[in-house]
């Protein structure tokens, strides 16, 4: 029988990086989220993953560039409230297919499984790291606009990282 892990939202995070004017990186993150977790066994070799982000929850640190993100120049949240990413295999690697703006492609993310142990309180719990890239112009996400000295405003590629913490259901 197949165990349950809930994600642990308060010691879990994703994260993306983008190239912005080809000369430093814009950090964002998203604060509404869910990844859940159903395993054969503690080995986590197979597992189903089903992750769902709210568009919405897009955080820059900048209010301007949120709402310019939940636009229709880029994920049109009000659309496309949910992004997604589903996979039924875990190694060292995810791959599986992720879903933003409509559009669905598989895509592989390396993974970093950082252990099980118990915490004070006697839960078990599973921790892991991941962290890949991403076109997001193959998405749907295209808005862009050209320099003066050359180059675009935004890169096409896309960081994606997580920390991600599960307590056994």
């Amino acid at each position: 029988m197949a165990t349950k892990w809930n994600l642990d939202p308060t010691h879990s995070e994703i994260t993306f990086r983008v190239r912005h004017m080809m000369i430093s990186n814009v950090k964002g993150e998203f604060t509404n989220f869910n990844v859940e977790l159903e395993a054969e066994d503690d080995t986590f070799k197979n597992v189903k993953v089903k992750t769902t982000v709210q568009t919405d929850s897009i955080n820059t640190n900048n209010t301007d560039r949120d709402t310019h993100l939940k636009s229709e120049d880029f994920f049109n949240a009000t659309v496309n409230p949910v992004i997604t990413f589903e996979s039924d295999s875990l190694n060292n690697e995810v791959t599986g297919n992720l879903t933003i703006n409509g559009v669905t492609k598989p895509i592989t993310l390396a993974v970093d499984f950082g252990g099980i142990n118990v915490d004070p309180w006697g839960n078990t719990k599973a921790g892991f790291s991941f962290d890949g890239k991403i076109s997001r112009k193959d998405f749907g996400l295209n808005w862009n606009t050209v320099l003066e000295t050359g180059g675009v405003m935004v890169s096409d590629e896309v960081k994606i990282a997580g920390e991600l913490q599960f307590v056994k259901a």
